[in-house]
């Protein structure tokens, strides 16, 4: 019988250091061939738009999609025969799977000796995308902006206590980033909030919120000066990333060239060759990764023989 799993429930079996390993170790089965991600898709209609996204690994059995809102967030596991095996509450999943793979990609695409994080946006995404870093770097300082003073100087408070690293407000975007070996754009922004001439060399982005041909973080100079660009899923950023659109269109990029951090992970392409890189992780946000913090939800589920019974 199938059961179902509550959003506490969800944040009292998934921390980071394993949501770490799982998202890493899923992106090592796709860059090797061994795991299927199906990109999202979305239905519109007036004021409302359902977002689908599934994926599967043959060799453990395992199929599952996720299906949410701006209200509500599903995920639903299924087993080696089709069976339903769980649905999941997945806000705290998505969160959480998110800052995951941006902590991967930190892993493999920062200097060993990144020290400083800027972070652009202090929203529901921002709190997983430091507590992964942290995870990967030994960060000392972090620098965090978002439009509104208030709520950055509350951001800079809670995350300094959670972190146990100084967290500053940052007055502009740009104090934000000036001095950051590590930046993290998390906006929902159609107008780039990261532009090319703030960069230093050296420097590591992942840019998470241009999950939408309409969005935009990074401006043109941004993408230019970047060595290396990685993506989550190449058909996924094909349909979806409005950062690598312009660059595009104007023949400086290639979608099908474009490496995936599957392929990073797995060690088929380095994340960074020289410390003086600029290096760029555009997160569009894949199923796999639900997949993958799903499986672990599950197996700690049954482990705690927890999680409601479902008639069906």
């Amino acid at each position: 019988m199938a059961i179902f799993v509550t959003e506490e429930q969800v944040a009292q079996w998934l921390d980071m250091p394993t949501a770490l390993a799982a998202v890493e170790d899923i992106m090592r089965l796709k860059g090797q061939g061994r795991a299927v991600n199906h990109p999202r898709q979305r239905v519109r209609r007036a004021g409302v738009i359902l977002h689908w996204m599934g994926a599967t690994v043959p060799e453990w059995g395992l199929t599952g999609f996720k299906v949410y809102t701006p209200r509500s967030a599903l995920f639903f596991l299924y087993g080696a025969e089709g069976e339903l095996l769980m649905v999941a509450q997945a806000a705290q999943l998505g969160q959480i799977r998110t800052g995951a793979a941006s902590g991967v990609a930190t892993k493999f695409m920062a200097r060993p000796d990144a020290r400083t994080v800027g972070i652009i946006g202090t929203g529901f995404q921002a709190e997983a995308q430091l507590k992964a870093i942290c995870q990967v770097r030994l960060i000392e300082r972090i620098f965090a902006y978002s439009r509104t003073e208030k709520r950055r100087e509350e951001f800079a408070r809670k995350m300094s206590e959670q972190l146990s690293v100084p967290v500053i407000a940052a007055s502009s975007a740009e104090e934000a980033v000036r001095h950051a070996d590590i930046v993290v754009t998390v906006t929902t922004s159609k107008e780039p909030v990261l532009k090319g001439e703030w960069l230093r060399f050296g420097m590591h982005i992942n840019a998470v919120g241009s999950n939408a041909l309409v969005r935009r973080e990074l401006d043109a100079e941004a993408i230019r000066r970047c060595h290396r660009i990685v993506v989550d899923d190449r058909q996924q950023a094909r349909m979806e990333c409005g950062d690598l659109l312009g660059a595009v269109e104007r023949g400086d990029l290639a979608w099908d060239n474009l490496p995936e951090l599957g392929e990073v992970v797995c060690g088929r392409v380095a994340g960074r060759e020289s410390d003086d890189e600029i290096t760029l992780f555009e997160s569009q946000g894949i199923a796999l990764w639900d997949l993958a913090v799903g499986r672990v939800i599950f197996q700690q589920a049954v482990a705690h023989q927890c999680g409601q019974p479902l008639p069906f």
